[in-house]
C-alpha cells in the first residue's frame, strides 16, 4: 500500500502545535551558529541537536515520564514525528544514544541561550519595568536514606530515626549537591535543590531563572544576582514584588543600589518592616502585590506538566540546565495564545 499523505496534511491547521514550532524554528535559526559546534567532527554521526532540543521540549508539553518512553512515542506518534522534524519513514533513534547525546547539551550553555531567544521572541509582550521574584523546592532525585554522615561512621543508612542530622555533618552519597531543607514550619525536610524565577507582571512570562543550593539565604541571592543582570546595561528604575521573606534590611538595600524598588509584602509580625511609607503609598505598590500571583501560575505549571515536581537528573549544573529548559518551554507555550490575543487594555498593560 502507498500513501500520498504527508505529515504536513496530518496535522491540523488550527493545532496549537503549529504555532510553537514555528516560535521553535526561528529560535533554533538564531542559535544555528552555537549548534554546529556541538556536533561531532570524527565518529559515527550524532543526534542533530535541533532535534534533541525538540524532542525534549515535547517531553516537557506533554509530561512524557522517561526518554525512553519519549523515544518510543517520536516512533508512533505522527504529530511527534512532524514536530521533532523526522519524516513518516526515517527511523528513530535508539533510547540509550538518545540519553547519550542529550548529556552533551546538558554540559553546555544551551539552556541559557535557548531561554534567552525565546524571550527575544516574545520581547513585546513582555514588561520591562515590573517583576516579580520567588523561588520554589525542587525535590531531589535521593532517598533519604542517602543522607548519610560525611566522615563515614554511621553506616546502617536506612535506621536514621531519633539521630540529628544536618547539612553540615551529613551528605548525600547518590546526589551531593542536594540538601536537607523545608519551605515552611510544620512540612518535612527533603533532599531538594530551590529553583528562582523572575516573572514579568504583564503576562506572567518568566524573564530570569536560575537553580541554587537549598538554604535560608539561597532565594535573596539569587533574586539580587537576577536583578543585577537584568540592570546590568539599564539606567531605568524598576520594581519587583516578593513576599514577606524578601523584607530585609539587606536585600532592601541592596536592591536600591541597582535601582530596584523592593514591593515586597511588609513582614511587621514581631518586628519593624523594612519598606516604609515612601514605597508603600505609591498604588503601583498595591498592583505589584495584586500581581504576585503570576510567579505561582508558572511554578505550579513547572511542576504539575513538567518535569520538576522531583527531578530526575543529579548534580547542580544538570538541574539547573532542566530547570532553565523547562522555562523556557513555558514561555514558549504561551508566546502562540498572546501573539493570537487582539490588543486590549488590561490590568496587566498598567503593569508595562
Amino acid at each position: 500500500m502507498f500513501s500520498y499523505v504527508s505529515l504536513e496534511q496530518r496535522v491540523p491547521a488550527d493545532h496549537p502545535m503549529r504555532g510553537v514550532r514555528k516560535l521553535t524554528d526561528r529560535v533554533l535559526q538564531s542559535l544555528s551558529g552555537e549548534l554546529d559546534k556541538l556536533y561531532a567532527d570524527s565518529g559515527r554521526p550524532s543526534i542533530a541537536p535541533e532535534y534533541i532540543l525538540r524532542a525534549l521540549l515535547l517531553q516537557v508539553f506533554y509530561s512524557v515520564r522517561s526518554e525512553r518512553l519519549l523515544v518510543e512515542q517520536i516512533d508512533y506518534n505522527l504529530l511527534f514525528r512532524w514536530f521533532v522534524g523526522l519524516g513518516m519513514d526515517e527511523g528513530v533513534w535508539n533510547h540509550a544514544v538518545f540519553s547519550k547525546n542529550r548529556e552533551r547539551l546538558l554540559n553546555s550553555e544551551v539552556a541559557q541561550q535557548f531561554f534567552a531567544e525565546v524571550n527575544q521572541q516574545g520581547k513585546k509582550f513582555m514588561s520591562d519595568e515590573h517583576f516579580t521574584v520567588d523561588g520554589t523546592l525542587i525535590q531531589a532525585w535521593a532517598s533519604q536514606k542517602s543522607f548519610r554522615r560525611k566522615d563515614g561512621s554511621d553506616d546502617d543508612g536506612a535506621n536514621f530515626h531519633g539521630q540529628k542530622r544536618s547539612n553540615e555533618t551529613h551528605a548525600s552519597t547518590t546526589d551531593p549537591d542536594a540538601r536537607l531543607y523545608k519551605k515552611s514550619y510544620g512540612k518535612e525536610s527533603k533532599l531538594s535543590y530551590l529553583g528562582h524565577a523572575l516573572v514579568e507582571n504583564r503576562n506572567g512570562l518568566i524573564a530570569a531563572a536560575m537553580v541554587t543550593h537549598a538554604d535560608g539565604y539561597a532565594e535573596r541571592d539569587a533574586a539580587v544576582l537576577m536583578l543585577e543582570q537584568r540592570q546590568k546595561d539599564g539606567s531605568r528604575r524598576i520594581t519587583v514584588g516578593a513576599d514577606k521573606a524578601y523584607d530585609t534590611k539587606d536585600f532592601v538595600t541592596t536592591a536600591r543600589e541597582f535601582n530596584v524598588t523592593v514591593h515586597a509584602t511588609k513582614n511587621d509580625k514581631g518586628r519593624r518592616s523594612n519598606l516604609d511609607r515612601r514605597t508603600t503609598r505609591h498604588p503601583g505598590y498595591a498592583i505589584s502585590l495584586s500581581r504576585r500571583w503570576l510567579v505561582e501560575k508558572g511554578f505550579g505549571w513547572l511542576k504539575q506538566t513538567g518535569p520538576l515536581q522531583q527531578v530526575k537528573l543529579r548534580g547542580l549544573e544538570k538541574v539547573d540546565w532542566l530547570f532553565v529548559f523547562s522555562c523556557a518551554a513555558h514561555n514558549l507555550i504561551r508566546l502562540p495564545r498572546l501573539i493570537a490575543q487582539p490588543p486590549t487594555t488590561t490590568l496587566g498593560e498598567q503593569c508595562a
